[in-house]
């Protein structure tokens, strides 16, 4: 079990990163901010900056686990791709300082805090002033998401069964079928 996580919600132009401590019973958060890179011109120069900025934090704050959001879809094939790019870099900076990664819903994650995988953003960060006891400190969406992140790998790793994304697991997730199989079960017709 991790006593700190790294919790990351990846942007090509903002991410968000926490860390989430737990001492006993206790949670406390000791970090939560946004790596900003929007006015970095290039994406590959981005993305260097995303991957070195991941790598002085866990260099600062040593966590034991990471846990990142995982995109679903996008209006936009390119903006969907440079979203994938960025989380790519922040998931090998973590492995590349030997920190074990578990990605996850986004509705895994508000469920995790809210009990609700439909929750909006205002939700999830009253529950976290709740349970973190932050006494209303405000921090940016993506912060905040981040925050969420890290306390989703904390409440699933204190489960016995804990759901997580792996290559295994590969369905969608509010489908009990894949992309395909849910297709043909819902377009009859256009599949003859």
């Amino acid at each position: 079990m991790a006593n700190i996580v790294l919790g990351i919600d990846p942007g090509s132009r903002n991410t968000g990163v926490a860390v989430l401590k737990k001492s006993g019973n206790k949670y406390e958060m000791i970090y939560c901010d946004v790596i900003r890179v929007g006015k970095i011109e290039k994406h590959t120069d981005r993305l260097v900056s995303i991957y070195n900025d991941i790598s002085q934090l866990i260099e600062r704050f040593s966590p034991d686990a990471c846990a990142v959001e995982t995109p679903l879809y996008g209006k936009d094939p390119l903006a969907l791709l440079k979203l994938g790019r960025a989380q790519a870099s922040a998931m090998l900076a973590a492995m590349n300082n030997g920190i074990s990664i578990d990605e996850y819903y986004p509705k895994m994650v508000k469920k995790s805090i809210t009990g609700n995988g439909n929750a909006n953003k205002d939700q999830v960060a009253y529950m976290l002033d709740k349970v973190l006891a932050l006494n209303g400190a405000k921090f940016p969406p993506d912060a905040t998401d981040a925050l969420a992140v890290a306390w989703c790998h904390m409440m699933r790793d204190n489960q016995p069964h804990k759901e997580v994304l792996t290559s295994s697991k590969k369905q969608h997730q509010n489908n009990s079928k894949s992309g395909w199989e849910q297709f043909v079960a819902e377009n009859p017709d256009r599949t003859r």
